[in-house]
Parts: C-alpha cells; structure tokens; sequence
C-alpha cells in the first residue's frame, strides 16, 4: 500500500513539474521581460522614414523590453494614427530604437511613448532623445511609459517622468475611480469635465512631481478606489495622487499619464480628448509654455524660406 501512495505522490509530482515547465516554455517572453530583468535590445539599423512626412509630425514608439501590453499597444497605435490623419500630421509607429538619432528625430515634432518600457535604448539613442526634448520637442507618454522598468536610466526616470513609480492596484487589479481635474486652464484639458470616472490599473509614485514644478493636470481620488497593491501592499499617495501632470524639459514640452493600459481607454470620450489635446501641446499647436522655441517643423519651414 505505501509503495502505491509513494508511486502515486511520484508521478502527481512529475505531471505538476511537466506542467509547470509546460506553463513556463508558453510564458518565457514575459517571464524573461517582467522576472528576469527585462530584454537588452538595442536596434542599429532604423526604420524607413517615410519621404513625405508631412509637419508636425508625430513618432509613436511602443517598443517594450520588459512588460508588454498586448492589446493596449495596437488600439493605441490605431487612435494615433487616426488622430494625425484627422489633423494632416505626419506620424511614423516603430519599436526600432534606431529611429533615435539627431537625424531622424529632427524629422519629428513630438514623441509618443505608447506603454513603452524597459531597457530600450542604446547611450547614443539616449543622446539623442534627450537632446530633442531639452531643445524643444515634445513627449508624451502613457501608462507603462512611467513605470520602474525605466529606472534603468536615471535622467529619463528623474527628469522626464520626474518620480519613482512605487506599484499598481492589485485588490483587484482593475478599478472604477474618480479622476479630477486640477488644471483646467491647461491646454490637454480642454473640453474635459471637472471629474469623470473610468477604470484603470492605478498607477502609485513615491512622491508627486509636484514639488518639483511640474505641473498636475488631473489626480485620481483615493477615496473612490482601493489604493492596494500585492500582498496588502499600501500604495495610497494622499490627496495628491497625480494621474495626468506635464513640465518644461529644458525648451522641450513633457507630458505623462497613467492612462492605457487597456485597450478600451481609447474608445473612451475623455481619454481621447486628453490625448488628442496632449499631442496637439506637445507639438506646440496649443498653449504658450516652455519659452518660445519654435517647434522643428517652423524650423525647418524657415531655413527653406517658406
């Protein structure tokens, strides 16, 4: 009889370790991507630029080196690119990280990071974000755009987003919350309500930018969710909990939110708006913010003398 049982626990024990190497052979990319540090791809050849971009016009990078949001990224990409050909922007949608040179983001206005995250560029390519947002071009960047898969570079962490992101809802995951505008006068709020309500995986921060100077454009209620991550993890901020904020990088115009992370954020009326009026800012359509650097595409109008 125990020879039975020990044979039984033997083989109940290899079918769970044959399901499991099973389960973990199916998940490996986001095991690798979100448990084991994340990927270290660094593109070199880039991407075709189309000859005719038109101006301004828009780069929308969803490269992801660690965790990837599957369904979020292409209903993203499909809002943007309505978004351009509705306003006559130019717009190029790439992971390729070599699309990061002076050369080529000069061809560019503004730079969306739609749930791009990890390890995702080379020092050069760095460079040359860096150098783009502090003379004058645009970012903005949704969700995972802010998460701490990017604290592999400090100056984007610190200076970009501009705090330290701590956890996200996990009790349960997903949320109805209040959002409030805090900003009215702000450009990408144009046209919103004072609060409305929307679900979210609720992104919490160490601090919030606002001490800094950045400016909050919207905060979420911490009344009108659980602010409660892993493990009972306490993830509450106060009553200046941001989740929309923006700020002056150098001549550049910056502007991050904690929205995206599922696809159907852009189906919403709000979210959209708030969106389409944070790009129309970044590439300096609207508002007056950040000095008066004309933006590369009146730049580059007038060295042709156009």
């Amino acid at each position: 009889m125990w020879k039975l049982l020990k044979r039984i626990l033997l083989w109940g024990l290899l079918a769970i370790l044959v399901l499991f190497a099973i389960g973990l052979a199916r998940n490996w990319d986001t095991v690798r991507r979100v448990l084991l540090g994340g990927l270290h791809v660094h593109e070199t050849v880039p991407p075709a630029i189309p000859a005719d971009l038109k101006r301004p016009a828009i780069l929308v990078f969803s490269k992801t080196n660690a965790f990837r949001h599957t369904e979020s990224i292409p209903a993203g990409n499909a809002f943007f690119a309505q978004l351009a050909k509705d306003k006559g922007w130019g717009i190029l949608e790439t992971e390729n990280g070599a699309a990061f040179s002076p050369e080529i983001l000069a061809k560019f206005d503004a730079v969306v990071f739609n749930n791009a995250s990890g390890d995702l560029f080379s020092a050069p390519q760095q460079a040359a974000l860096k150098s783009f947002i502090e003379n004058g071009g645009g970012f903005v960047g949704l969700h995972a755009a802010g998460d701490n898969s990017h604290e592999v570079w400090p100056w984007y962490q610190n200076e970009v987003i501009g705090t330290h992101f701590t956890m996200h809802t996990l009790s349960p995951q997903f949320q109805v919350a209040t959002v409030n505008l805090d900003d009215k006068a702000h450009p990408a709020a144009a046209g919103l309500p004072a609060s409305w309500q929307r679900t979210e995986e609720w992104y919490s921060f160490d601090k919030s930018p606002r001490a800094k100077g950045y400016d909050i454009i919207a905060t979420v209620d911490e009344k009108t969710y659980k602010p409660v991550g892993p493990f009972g993890k306490d993830l509450r901020m106060g009553a200046d909990h941001p989740a929309v904020w923006s700020h002056c990088l150098g001549k550049g115009r910056v502007l991050y939110t904690i929205f995206g992370h599922r696809a159907e954020a852009f189906a919403e009326p709000e979210t959209r708006a708030l969106l389409a009026n944070s790009v129309a800012w970044a590439v300096r359509q609207t508002g007056d913010q950040c000095g008066t650097t004309p933006p590369p595409a009146a730049t580059a109008a007038a060295e042709k003398g156009q």
